[in-house]
């Protein structure tokens, strides 16, 4: 049997450097009311991150096998400002704020599609380690991927 490919997600990065990634809210996001569980934006967040690094180069799967390097979210701090409703499409805006050794710091804003006001941001340190589970340095390669797109932005 033949391995399909699965379709791109939609996924965009914009002159300013931020990443947006398009997405709908499903039944299985939300809560009885009809608005999305809150923690659920935690997911959406994941997804945004994930293809952000996709975008700029970064293949997770490739750096843990290769160099026995990945990714954890050490800390998160979630602002809920508006909630998302059932069915509604939502822009998961992404941006690097900072790399540092051993870390980096990603500022998200879940917008509804198309608007400029966020419905709910995440701010999160990303720390990157090896198979031990200790810190180890952001491999020069991703470093160097993260701050071009980073760099995109304040060049415009």
């Amino acid at each position: 049997m033949s391995e399909r490919k699965l379709a791109p997600a939609v996924t965009s990065f914009t002159a300013d450097g931020a990443h947006v990634l398009r997405t709908r809210v499903y039944y299985e996001d939300t809560d009885a009311g009809g608005v999305v569980y809150h923690a659920n934006y935690l997911r959406f967040a994941e997804r945004g991150r994930t293809e952000y690094l996709r975008d700029a180069g970064v293949s997770q799967s490739e750096l843990s096998d290769e160099e026995g390097v990945f990714f954890v979210v050490r800390r998160s701090v979630i602002d809920f400002r508006l909630p998302a409703r059932l069915d509604d499409a939502l822009d998961i805006v992404t941006r690097i704020a900072e790399t540092k050794g051993a870390s980096f710091e990603v500022a998200q804003e879940i917008r509804k599609a198309g608007t400029a006001d966020y419905l709910v941001r995440v701010d999160s340190t990303i720390a990157c380690l090896d198979r031990k589970g200790r810190p180890v340095r952001v491999p020069k390669s991703v470093r160097a991927k993260l701050d071009r797109q980073t760099m995109a932005g304040t060049n415009e």
